[in-house]
Formats: C-alpha cells, structure tokens, sequence
C-alpha cells in the first residue's frame, strides 16, 4: 500500500504541474481528493490492516492528502493569477487612443420653432412671457368678449376640469394671459406668451388636442391696423424667408375689431397652386386684429386713448411647412427616427 500511495502522489503531482485552466482543477480535486479518490480509498481500508501496518500506512496516507491539499492551493493561486493578468491584458484601457463620441441629445423641432419665434419679436421690442395651462372660464372666454352661451364658445372644443358654472378648464388658447397681462401692467404693452393649448377633439394628420400657440399684444396710443400689418410682416419674412408674400383678409374672433386672417405664398409651390395649399396658392399660419374696445375698456383701459393689436400663431405649422411634414402627430410620437433629422 505505501507503494501505491507513492505512484498516486507522483501521478497526481504530474498531472497537476500540466493544468492551467481553473476548470481543470476542480476535476483533479475531485479524481485525488474527493471521496471516491484513491488516497480516500487507503484510508477507509486502514481498518483491515494489522496494526504496525496501519500505523505506517496511515500517517503516509495523511502526509500525500496533506501534500496534494498544500500543493492545490498554491496551483489554483498560480492560475487564476495568470487569468486575472491575461484578462487584464485583454481588457487594457489604452489611454492614449480618441475616446468614443459622446452620443448628445438636440432640442425638439418645436422648442427650436419656439426659440426662432421668440428671437424675432424680442429683436422687435416685445417681452417672453407664459401663464397657466389649467385657467378660469373667465380668463379664457368671459373677459375675451365670450361671455357664457355666446355662440363663439363652439369654436373651442373645451376640456373642462370642473363642471362649466365652477369654471377650471385646460386653456383652449394662449389668449387668457392678454387679460391677465393687461390687469397688471399700464400701456405702453408689448408682449409674446408662447405655450401649450388643449382642445377636446379627435386626432388625426391636422389634429391634436394638445399643441403650441404664440401669442401676441401690444397696447400704446396710436396703435393702427398699419402698425399689426407690418408686424408680421416683418415677422413671416424673417421666419420663412425674405421673398415671402403675406395677405390679410377679414376674419372674425370675438375678441379682435377687425379680425384678420394672415397667410402666405404657398412654401412647396410658391403660390402656384397645390395639394398643399388646396390649389389657393395660399396657406393661412395665424389670426390677428385690433383689440375690442369692450375688452380694453373692462380692464380699465380707455379705447379713446389707447388701442391696440393682438394675435395668435399655431406653432407646429411652420415646421409642417418648412419641411413638408404632414402629419402633426410625429411631433409628439417620441419616435427618435424622425426627431434626429432636425
């Protein structure tokens, strides 16, 4: 036995000296050290041997257990040292090579279509300023000439957040803020409120019940529809270009005497005629007019001394134009595809 115990520790010692994987080491523990090794099998037949024998044969057994256990350890040491020096080499970091680009994020086409917006009537002397999106019946229709059961009121397809006679809604339009503005402040006024709207209606490639508006007052002596008209014309040839041609023609909003219709030369046919325009030549982006003397005058504002001139503009028209989308709902689809272009 003690000659078998010496071949078994030279055999197990010989193989253990060619392993290099760490999955080869455990197989080994397990054919010279488990429970069914060799060395394991000599010391459960100590028993049957006489006692001088067993004495020898035992303390050898113990040794080449004890010899293979120290010997196993060092060699699992040596080779999860080379892996973790290999796998280090692999994964080295060169620190002199270009990093990779930083993938950055860019402003959506509506808040640069805002910010353009903005720029222009600011180079014109107007003030930024925003107001609630949740705003009283009064605000919103009473004190804009659209007093209750006025049949104006079907214009807006309204969301209301109480019944109607409580009066909280979601703000069908940007207006409400030239009441509030006009509460607080004494003429001369000049100022742009851009901001979300909401109107209770379905969507679809026009549509959607959620979207921007700017709009505009201003209120001095001596204001004239001449002084609105230049405006924006000012306004559509610095935004879409300088060979753009603007018409106004009458139309009708309760809070404005006159109202007015502004549209431009078709972009995609340049007044031609299309299926963009509806073979007009014309495509209208905003209402406007003069402020009505009853709104003025509920502010306290006397419309003998002071008048002035108002407008709305639907903010995604224009990069709907600009770029010939024609489906209003990718704006707000989050579909990075189409946000990327711009």
């Amino acid at each position: 036995m003690l000659e078998q115990l010496q071949e078994l520790h030279v055999q197990a010692l010989d193989e253990l000296s060619r392993i290099s994987e760490p999955d080869e080491l455990e197989l080994w523990r397990v054919r010279y050290l488990g429970r069914k090794s060799g060395v394991t099998q000599v010391l459960r037949s100590l028993a049957t041997l006489p006692l001088e024998e067993r004495r020898k044969v035992g303390a050898r057994a113990n040794e080449v257990k004890s010899a293979l256990e120290s010997r196993l350890i060092e060699k699992k040491r040596i080779v999860e040292e080379v892996h973790l020096i290999s796998a280090l080499e692999q994964k080295r970091l060169d620190v002199t090579l270009p990093g990779r680009p930083v993938s950055t994020g860019r402003s959506h086409p509506i808040t640069q279509t805002l910010g353009e917006i903005c720029d222009i009537f600011k180079s014109m002397g107007f003030q930024v300023f925003e107001g609630p999106d949740v705003e009283w019946d009064y605000y919103n229709f009473e004190a804009l000439n659209i007093p209750r059961y006025h049949p104006a009121r079907d214009m807006f397809a309204t969301l209301w957040i109480d019944s109607e006679m409580e009066g909280r809604l979601l703000r069908t339009h940007t207006s409400p803020m030239q009441i509030r503005i006009m509460e607080k402040t004494r003429p001369p006024i000049r100022v742009i409120i851009p901001g979300r709207v909401y109107r209770y209606e379905a969507t679809d490639a026009t549509h959607e019940s959620m979207f921007y508006q700017v709009e505009g007052l201003a209120v001095d002596e001596n204001i004239t529809l001449a002084d609105l008209k230049g405006t924006l014309f000012e306004f559509c040839r610095r935004l879409l270009g300088q060979e753009r041609r603007v018409r106004f023609r009458c139309d009708y909003f309760p809070f404005v005497e006159p109202g007015v219709e502004v549209a431009i030369d078709c972009l995609a046919c340049n007044g031609g005629g299309c299926r963009l325009c509806g073979y007009t030549g014309w495509i209208e982006i905003l209402g406007a007019g003069m402020v009505h003397p009853d709104v003025l005058r509920k502010l306290d504002i006397d419309p003998e001394v002071h008048s002035g001139f108002a407008f709305g503009l639907g903010v995604e028209r224009i990069p709907m134009l600009r770029y010939g989308i024609e489906d209003i709902r990718l704006f707000y689809s989050n579909d990075l595809r189409f946000l990327k272009q711009f």
